[in-house]
């Protein structure tokens, strides 16, 4: 499956077919590659797939790789999910984890992530990671304020 030319892939491309015409001028590599400001191995292989496709050989194979296993409203919809925070999933804390992140796709498009895969999901949404803040259970807010106000004051070194 092919993917959908992206804007960078079709400027690449552009500029292939332009260094075609180049070469049908007569233009040498080390030209082209100046020219294009690209390494002369880049020149070279344009320069020979166009020698042996013509610019059909110059013309993009489209993005690598496997194609996503999310569509765009798949994504949509986790995000949605995820906005609602974890307590709406029946988590005690609200706190996302990519552990918990991975099952809520999978309980809401039916997909599959390894929980060392998602990190890229939240990355193309815009998400980034977030430590929260921890403080002790016992934490004493009236002490706190107290040894502040009273005895921070009283040992702190004095100026001359």
């Amino acid at each position: 499956m092919k993917h959908a030319p992206t804007a960078k892939t079709k400027e690449l491309e552009r500029r292939r077919l332009k260094a075609a015409k180049f070469f049908e001028a007569g233009k040498t590599q080390v030209w082209v590659a100046n020219h294009f400001a690209v390494s002369r191995p880049s020149a070279w292989a344009w320069y020979w797939a166009w020698m042996e496709e013509g610019e059909a050989g110059l013309r993009s194979k489209g993005r690598p790789g496997a194609p996503p296993k999310l569509t765009k409203s798949q994504l949509k919809k986790v995000e949605k999910e995820l906005l609602k925070g974890p307590g709406a999933h029946g988590h005690r804390t609200e706190l996302w984890t990519l552990g918990r992140i991975a099952a809520l796709i999978r309980k809401t498009t039916g997909v599959v992530f390894h929980p060392g895969h998602v990190w890229r999901l939240l990355r193309d949404l815009g998400w980034t990671a977030q430590k929260p803040e921890t403080r002790a259970r016992e934490r004493d807010e009236k002490a706190i304020a107290g040894w502040v106000r009273v005895d921070f004051p009283r040992i702190q070194k004095k100026g001359p």
